[in-house]
């Protein structure tokens, strides 16, 4: 624009200047009641006051600096504009076509190695788990036939001891995950932990520098820049600045917080001194969404950084928890993907804390517990970690899945994708299931958990066409199965529970049929095991609730029950955390019933931020998505 620091200016370039950011300001409801004419009215927006009439430009110039990426408080006459960005050091990233055949060989850039000591305990312990599981289900699935009137003789019985297998063995997966986490963490030794390869003091090699990266889209800023400026204070305080840079890295399409978004990055810069250190970039093309955000960050200026970590817009982490990460990436050479557990924080909705309850008391041992059979194959789940960039540019592009319909076309739950491809080229994937300092919030209420939930949904049934991919590793394998069964599990208890009603109202209905073969010589009579029904009942709620009581008891040995409480406390917390997820389950199945069918079905999908203040359900809104289930429980 043709206008100095003393607020001369030329019509055009004024006129040019308001109509940028006309689409800002002509629609906002205070320009469109003002009597003021309408550029006076958008200086007075840009400004943030009513401006003088003589010289409106004059008075809404700081402003305008500012949003443009001047600061002109530092000098005077003449201002300087900050660098939003870095130098482009542009690296070319084509994203590679499914199906994976053909692509590239395991460990093809690097010289193949031994099988680690990891690697042979992982396949013992795996193959110790699958014995579990179907003993567990063969002994559970016998007694349900003992259960039923004609032991799994008729086609609706068989029916429901499929089904009721196939659940039995889900559940018994979340059982002895627990059950590992409870041996790991009562032996307080781990030879296999990734945390346990550094000491905590381990210079950082000043060239191994680690960008963090927080891609947003359409955010609450305060939040977002608040989070992350919390972070690099952290960070600072650990002397280790220097190796680190910061990336906002905005797909934002709202004008308005575009604009917020420039303004909180410079006062966060102007507060913090982080000019130079702390970035902003606005991406003008939204292509596959969060996925595309990193990898157009990585195209841009990955190969200026060793490492990177990925933050989610709720996300914040210590200072200390990421140099211990940085060091854990220097100790192990051939790790890819380091994971953190995030501990959920800052809500204070009724539904938020007690998520935030249960992830804090039972989330340690669910993480050991995946740990302990999944070593350096693990989950990534795709922020609050620390990746390795060159690897992750070279093997983790995503191509789109070919054809139509439901389980076509991009990729949305990458972070699972990228964690196997990172696998398969031979790095690791670890989780450092005890690292302190890692922090995420958690939706405010239920239905903001379960519109989130409809798009991871629908994330895990894509994953379905990848699970036979080549070359995949047999452990994100079954990654990709649990995402799926976390969801498919749900239409599946709902077809186990309408068989088991009309079974019942069969047998109370119908008069009971003893002849059921031809030429059959004896009679087959209905009986009823109540004492068994009873033992498999017990069976099937020691599984469910045997982990959160060894999580408490974990917390009574170590002597941690005063951090919720006191003892007395913390055992009421638990009991009331028991009865709102036992009443709160029915409702996922039926939601997540849904989602799978309508996923299937191809229904569009909304994939945008949640919301990030605490906002209570008005019981308007409970009675219209809720009142359906109410009928049907």
């Amino acid at each position: 624009m043709n206008m100095d620091v003393n607020g001369d200016h030329r019509e055009d370039s004024y006129l040019a200047r308001a109509t940028r950011y006309g689409h800002v300001v002509a629609d906002h409801p205070d320009v469109q009641t003002s009597g003021r004419p309408t550029m006076l009215r958008a200086h007075d927006r840009i400004a943030g006051e009513t401006v003088a009439d003589k010289n409106p430009a004059f008075d809404s110039l700081k402003a305008r600096l500012r949003l443009a990426g001047f600061d002109p408080a530092e000098t005077g006459r003449r201002a300087v504009r900050r660098a939003s960005t870095p130098s482009l050091a542009r690296t070319p990233i084509a994203p590679k076509q499914w199906p994976l055949s053909g692509m590239f060989a395991v460990r093809r850039d690097r010289k193949r190695q031994p099988r680690s000591r990891w690697q042979t305990s992982a396949k013992i312990r795996r193959r110790i788990l699958l014995v579990l599981l179907l003993a567990q289900t063969y002994l559970a699935t016998a007694f349900m036939a003992e259960v039923l009137p004609y032991h799994g003789r008729k086609p609706m019985e068989i029916a429901i001891l499929a089904l009721f297998a196939i659940l039995v063995a889900w559940i018994s997966a979340g059982f002895w995950t627990a059950m590992a986490g409870l041996l790991v963490l009562a032996r307080k030794h781990d030879r296999y932990s990734i945390t346990a390869t550094i000491q905590g003091d381990e210079p950082i090699d000043p060239q191994s520098r680690t960008a963090i990266i927080m891609p947003i889209c359409n955010e609450d800023t305060t939040r977002v820049f608040a989070g992350m400026r919390a972070t690099y204070e952290s960070v600072a305080r650990t002397g280790l600045l220097d190796r680190f840079d910061f990336f906002f890295l905005s797909d934002t399409s709202d004008p308005d917080t575009r604009i917020a978004e420039r303004s909180a990055w410079l006062d966060v810069c102007r507060n913090t001194g982080g000019f130079g250190r702390i970035f902003y970039r606005l991406r003008r093309h939204r292509i596959k969404r969060k996925s595309g955000n990193v990898a157009d960050f990585c195209r841009r200026w990955g190969k200026n950084y060793k490492y990177m970590v990925v933050l989610d817009a709720d996300s914040v982490m210590s200072g200390s928890g990421l140099a211990s990460l940085v060091r854990m990436m220097e100790a192990n050479d051939d790790a890819g993907i380091i994971q953190t557990g995030p501990h959920a924080s800052g809500r204070e909705t009724l539904y938020a804390r007690i998520q935030q309850f249960a992830t804090h008391v039972y989330g340690p041992l669910f993480m050991a517990g995946m740990h302990y059979w999944q070593l350096g194959e693990s989950h990534y789940w795709g922020h609050n970690a620390i990746i390795r960039v060159e690897p992750f540019m070279r093997y983790c592009s995503l191509g789109r899945l070919s054809g139509r319909g439901a389980l076509s076309g991009e990729i949305l739950s990458h972070d699972f994708v990228e964690a196997a491809l990172m696998r398969r080229a031979g790095w690791s994937v670890w989780l450092a299931y005890d690292l302190p300092g890692s922090y995420e919030e958690m939706p405010p209420n239920l239905l903001d958990e379960l519109s989130r939930d409809r798009r991871w949904c629908q994330g895990n049934l894509i994953n379905s066409r990848l699970f036979f991919a080549q070359g995949l590793h047999a452990a994100h394998r079954a990654v990709f199965f649990t995402g799926i069964m976390a969801y498919v599990s749900a239409p599946l208890w709902f077809l186990f529970l309408v068989l088991s009603t009309a079974n019942l109202a069969i047998h109370t209905l119908v008069e009971p049929e003893y002849f059921t073969a031809p030429s059959q010589l004896f009679p087959l009579w209905p009986e009823w095991h109540p004492d068994r029904a009873i033992t498999l009942f017990t069976m099937t709620a020691l599984l469910l609730f045997l982990p959160k009581i060894a999580s408490i008891a974990l917390l009574y040995i170590g002597r941690k029950s005063r951090d919720f409480g006191g003892p007395v406390k913390l055992a009421l917390s638990m009991l009331g955390e028991m009865l709102f997820s036992m009443l709160l389950a029915p409702i996922r199945m039926l939601f997540h019933a849904q989602f799978v069918l309508t996923s299937l079905m191809g229904w569009k999908v909304v994939w945008k931020s949640p919301p990030r203040d605490d906002s209570q359900t008005p019981w308007s809104q409970a009675l219209r998505r809720h009142g359906v289930h109410t009928l049907i429980g």
